[in-house]
């Protein structure tokens, strides 16, 4: 089976030191980004850490495709113990990181410690470097990237780098790269912020030798990419806004209505109008991105995306999309998931029954960035505060939800409810089968296998790493097995084992059954659920038996 190649650089920013360790078992077993930063975080990180705390690490990883010239593959893995969700969570980033850090020779960075002054982090295929920047406590993502060009001659693609809110430890701050892009979901930049780490950086031309299988497959990948008429290359994901306000659902005024009334002002069509130039992902062919410009204000972003939309735009009552715009750019400079952001915002505005203000929402995401005023209670994310501001708890597992309404796709919802890392769309994509009629909108029985077998392969894509945009596009069930020279359901077990060694960390914490909840009530959800646990030889009470992991983690 292809799996990445390497060692891992283990970086201690407390001791200021760096070591390699043998992998080759983790990496034949996991392939590499999520499945090996996992188990790597299941087996290293205490199970009784605090997420904030010096013993908690955090991982960057690639894969074995990020050595080849596909498209689709132009993303990196990060994984940690999050300060959202307390469990393990991965994230994957898109941009040009991916080949800087594969040079480095390494396919997976473990950072542990902390440090007890601001540091850049230098890794090279030549070594590491700490360097200290007490002078950039508080920059904005661009102000860290032009510090390192003109210090380093280093680029937005050489970077990860954290603002002033995984600084402040905000629960959801997102690790940048590139600027604009980010490993988003679950507070990884916190992480970084608890280790007074302001930038990782990655140079080197290095990258072990892969045998790459079945080269052809990965020309004919690329082709489909850069031929294909997909309205996901003129619009991302935004064209969504509209089919789903019309024939499903668009969380709207802190997930009290359904659709938004205004959609047609925020939606797929008011973006393009702003987009001014193609962008992709490092080698990739495809070309989604959306770097969109407002002539009349000046303002330039990256996006903003669907979900973007949903949580600054709908869910916040706002129906001009050049302010959508301008929450989009704020979050990325000063380094926060756009998505918790806005629900969050969507929160304290429903409190206050002030939807659509959006001068406050602007004052709010910096307030929350730099935790002054009310800004310190909400970067501690809805699921602390929901009782202090009097609304209700839209979370799973301490993670607000996606667009993608549970309520109206059930078997979405009933993933978001067993889902590791709570209610994050990504991680089953149960809801695109539903929208397509592959599977009935409605009703959870019956569906459990379903999202098992969506979740394993999604945990193999994000050990690739690969893109979600090309799977069910260009990358079916046969393509998979010819890129990776293995048998479908081989690879499907790697994905099983990944989401095993997820739930059993959660479970050493002390989650179980009670965690798997809805803040709604769904037909037979409880026996679904149980059904899931059943399909997954979990407990009843949602526990992964200890000799279900033993083969392949330290199963205490």
């Amino acid at each position: 089976m292809l799996h990445a190649h390497g060692s891992l650089l283990t970086v201690d920013v407390g001791d200021r030191t760096a070591e390699t360790t043998n992998i080759d078992e983790e990496l034949s077993e996991f392939i590499g980004g999520r499945g090996v930063s996992t188990k790597l975080a299941h087996d290293r990180i205490p199970y009784d850490a605090d997420p904030l705390g010096p013993e908690n690490r955090v991982y960057l990883a690639s894969g074995p495709l990020q050595q080849s010239s596909m498209s689709f593959t132009g993303r990196m893995n990060m994984t940690g113990l999050s300060p959202l969700t307390d469990g393990l969570l991965s994230s994957n980033a898109g941009g040009y990181l991916s080949r800087n850090f594969v040079g480095t020779g390494h396919p997976v960075v473990e950072v542990a410690g902390a440090s007890d002054e601001l540091l850049a982090v230098h890794v090279r295929d030549d070594g590491v470097e700490f360097e200290a920047v007490p002078e950039l406590e508080g920059a904005t993502v661009p102000e860290v990237t032009e510090a390192m060009n003109e210090r380093h001659g280093l680029e937005s693609e050489n970077l990860v780098t954290i603002g002033p809110a995984g600084e402040n430890e905000v629960r959801f701050a997102s690790a940048m790269t590139y600027d604009e892009r980010a490993f988003g979901r679950g507070g990884l930049g916190a992480i970084l912020g608890s280790k007074n780490v302001k930038c990782l950086t990655f140079e080197g031309d290095s990258a072990p030798e892969i045998e790459m299988p079945n080269e052809d497959v990965q020309m004919d990948v690329h082709r489909q990419a850069a031929t294909s008429d997909d309205i996901f290359r003129r619009q991302g994901t935004t064209h969504l806004v509209q089919i789903l306000n019309d024939n499903f659902s668009l969380p709207t005024r802190y997930f009290s209505e359904l659709s938004f009334e205004n959609a047609e002002k925020i939606n797929g069509d008011r973006v393009e109008e702003k987009k001014y130039k193609k962008a992709a992902c490092s080698v990739c062919a495809f070309a989604c991105k959306l770097p969109t410009r407002d002539e009349a204000s000046g303002l330039e972003t990256e996006g903003p995306e669907f979900e973007t939309i949903m949580a600054f735009g709908s869910n916040s009552g706002v129906d001009d999309i050049v302010d959508v715009m301008k929450s989009n750019e704020l979050c990325d400079d000063l380094g926060m998931d756009t998505i918790s952001c806005g629900n969050t915002i969507a929160a304290y505005l429903a409190s206050e029954d002030e939807f659509g203000n959006v001068e406050l929402i602007h004052e709010l995401v910096e307030k929350i960035a730099y935790r002054e005023g009310i800004g310190d209670k909400l970067a501690e994310g809805i699921d602390r505060i929901y009782e202090d501001l009097a609304v209700d708890n839209w979370t799973v597992k301490g993670m607000d939800f996606a667009a993608h309404d549970g309520r109206v796709v059930h078997g979405q919802g009933l993933s978001y409810a067993v889902a590791n890392r709570g209610a994050d769309h990504m991680y089953s994509t149960t809801m695109i089968a539903e929208y397509n009629d592959v599977i009935p909108a409605e009703g959870t029985a019956g569906k459990a296998e379903f999202i098992i077998d969506n979740e394993n392969r999604n945990a193999v894509r994000d050990s690739a790493v690969l893109c979600q945009f090309g799977l069910g596009r260009v990358i079916e069930e046969d393509i998979f097995e010819a890129l990776f020279d293995v048998d479908y359901e081989d690879l499907l077990a790697v994905g099983d084992r990944v989401v095993n060694l997820e739930r059993h960390f959660s479970n050493q914490r002390g989650r179980d059954a009670t965690d798997d909840t809805l803040p709604y009530d769904l037909p037979d959800l409880e026996s679904s659920i149980q059904e899931y646990y059943d399909h997954r030889g979990w407990t009843d009470e949602g526990v992964v038996p200890g000799d279900l992991v033993s083969e392949y983690a330290q199963a205490d």
